[in-house]
This record gives C-alpha cells, sequence and structure tokens, in this order.
C-alpha cells in the first residue's frame, strides 16, 4: 500500500462519518439555535432548558435515521474489505 492509497481511505473513512452524524448534528443545531432565540427573547438563562430537549430531539433524529446509518456503515464496510485484494497489489 502506498501513500496514497492510506491518505485515499483515510478521507473515505472520514467522509463517510461526517455523513452519518449529519442529520444528529443539523438537528442538534436547529433545536439549540431555536432555543437560544427563545432564552433570548424570554430572558431566561437556564442551561438544563437547551440541555435536555436537544439531547431527546437528537435520540429522536438517530432512532428515526438508524436504519440508513446502518446501511451506509454496512456499504462501507463491504467496500473496504472487498478492496483489501486491490491495495495489497
Amino acid at each position: 500500500m502506498d501513500a496514497q492509497t492510506a491518505i485515499d481511505l483515510t478521507r473515505q473513512a472520514i467522509l463517510e462519518s461526517l455523513v452519518v452524524v449529519a442529520p444528529v448534528l443539523l438537528c442538534g443545531l436547529l433545536v439549540a439555535l431555536v432555543l437560544g432565540l427563545l432564552q433570548a427573547l424570554t430572558q431566561i438563562q437556564e442551561q438544563s432548558i437547551t440541555f435536555v430537549p436537544k439531547i431527546v430531539a437528537m435520540m429522536l433524529v438517530l432512532g428515526w435515521s438508524l436504519p440508513w446509518v446502518i446501511s451506509r456503515l454496512v456499504q462501507y464496510s463491504h467496500d473496504l474489505i472487498a478492496g483489501i485484494p486491490d491495495t495489497l497489489k
């Protein structure tokens, strides 16, 4: 395996991990933005008000997107394992 192959494999792994976690992170970002706006409007600065809804929303999105996440990771793993003979040449 040469250096370019190692760089490509690392790039693919990082890109796949970003795609897999994107729905959960975007949900957390949107919930935090809405709750931050509501806190600014009402001037209630309690940290637990933002923490609990973000966790609940992120868990719901994770549960909703879990079949897609698993299929993406299984396909990536399959492609990675199937490509081992090509990288050893």
